[in-house]
């Protein structure tokens, strides 16, 4: 048999030489070269590599070899500790193994500035973390500073969220976190992710600082409503298309009836939209309501759960932008899922503070299917959907209901959620009880 070629090659590039030497102090050079016991490379080093303070050009950063060398293109300033922070993009050629946590320290004084300060980013509407944040410091105070002018230090978060400043210089900063869009690390942008400090911290106060950040405006609702198209079509069909939001050609009573029109109706006539049950008994007639597209109806009604329904839509019932349209009557059946295609939930509520007004979050795959005000230590849902549900809890400072967003130049910090490990799996035609213990914020 050939030989295996040996253990897969597991450890990182080791650091054998630096020139000049690390924490030099009195740096007058331009180069900078880290030896290593292998060949490297360097991972992204644009993302990856930081820099501190901030340079109006970033230096100049490649791997040769066993060589990474760093070619600095500003004027460095006098009595000033640089860091060159590598986080996990120096790896070896074989096996890509990082380095990880690995920073280059020099100073142009007689002093290496030791001054550190910790913490942790937090999505305020989640209460989850990722590695994208960057966390940045300011020296200027005025309000305008994080919009106008880049920060005097950057560092950013690992995947809990948690950052670390090394080699601060000593003082007063303001701070901040930022999921910046654009690389200019300012917050000129309403969609970018964003937290601040209600107060300026000290490189003396070692309590670890935590940043909720928030949009003020999603992405999302930047989007022209409706922008979508629709499929092409043969131009000499005008009958108007649409889908309704059946589950497995079922109703879903918890939820309404939507009628999805392939491009924005122009007029619809409600008389024309008639319910009635199996037997074509006419039934209450129900509201139709459009979304801000215009493409979609929803079907307001008191469903009964198990009921076959007849829906009968008269000719030019509805028009749409294009001119297609209902060419003649046409007859829907539909029938609603039974009470035992639904589970009971029975939530048992401790450690209620009802002081901080929590609202408990349900989802499903990141959708909001329930919003609880938590006021009891008991809740019955007789019909929940089926299916594995993830769960929040909202501290509702203002009391509406709903989580509420931050703003920075209104100096409104956003409202927190916890995000918690425990997990619904609610089983159909069943009693599915659980525990829920704010007072385990481990959980």
């Amino acid at each position: 048999m050939p030989p295996s070629g040996g253990p897969r090659d597991s450890l990182p590039p080791v650091l054998q030489r630096t020139t000049p030497v690390d924490s030099t102090r009195n740096f007058t050079g331009n180069r900078i070269t880290l030896s290593f016991d292998e060949y490297v490379q360097v991972d992204n080093p644009f993302e990856k590599v930081s820099f501190s303070p901030i340079p109006k050009t970033k230096p100049l950063i490649e791997a040769r070899l066993r060589n990474v060398s760093i070619r600095i293109k500003d004027t460095l300033e006098p009595n000033t500790t640089y860091s060159i922070d590598f986080g996990d993009a120096i790896r070896d050629i074989n096996e890509n193994n990082p380095l990880k946590g690995y920073a280059y320290v020099f100073s142009t004084g007689d002093v290496i500035d030791t001054a550190s300060m910790s913490g942790r980013v937090i999505y305020a509407e989640t209460g989850k973390t990722d590695s994208l944040m960057q966390v940045i410091l300011h020296r200027d105070m005025d309000d305008s500073a994080v919009a106008k002018t880049k920060p005097r230090y950057m560092t950013r978060t690992d995947a809990r969220g948690v950052f670390n400043f090394r080699f601060l210089a000593p003082g007063t900063y303001r701070i901040f976190a930022i999921k910046d869009a654009d690389g200019g690390l300012k917050y000129d942008q309403t969609s970018e992710f964003f937290g601040f400090a209600d107060s300026v911290v000290f490189t003396g106060d070692t309590r670890p600082i935590t940043l909720y950040a928030f949009q003020t405006e999603s992405d999302d609702a930047r989007k022209p409503a409706g922008s979508s198209q629709p499929a092409p079509r043969n131009k000499d069909d005008k009958r108007l298309k649409f889908s309704l939001n059946l589950e497995g050609e079922r109703l879903d009573i918890l939820g309404e009836l939507v009628m999805t029109f392939e491009s924005k109706l122009a007029n619809w006539d409600s008389t024309r939209f008639q319910l009635t049950d199996e037997k074509f008994n006419p039934l209450p007639r129900p509201s139709l309501m459009p979304d801000s597209t215009v493409r979609k109806l929803t079907v307001r009604h008191a469903w009964s759960a198990g009921t076959k329904y007849r829906i009968i839509l008269q000719k030019d019932f509805a028009r749409d932008s294009a001119g297609n349209s209902i060419m003649r009557a046409d007859t829907l059946k539909l029938e609603s899922k039974k009470e035992s295609d639904y589970g009971a939930l029975n939530i048992r509520v401790k450690g209620l503070d009802t002081t901080l007004r929590p609202v408990l979050l349900i989802y499903r795959e990141d959708v909001l299917e329930k919003a609880q005000p938590l006021r009891m230590s008991r809740y019955v849902f007789k019909l929940f959907r089926p299916g594995d549900y993830s769960i929040r809890i909202l501290y509702d400072t203002n009391g509406n209901g709903r989580w509420d967003t931050g703003d920075y130049w209104q100096k409104r910090q956003p409202e927190r959620v916890n995000s918690r490990k425990q997990k619904l799996s609610i089983r159909p035609n069943w009693d599915n009880e659980f525990e829920i213990d704010l007072g385990d914020t481990g959980n």
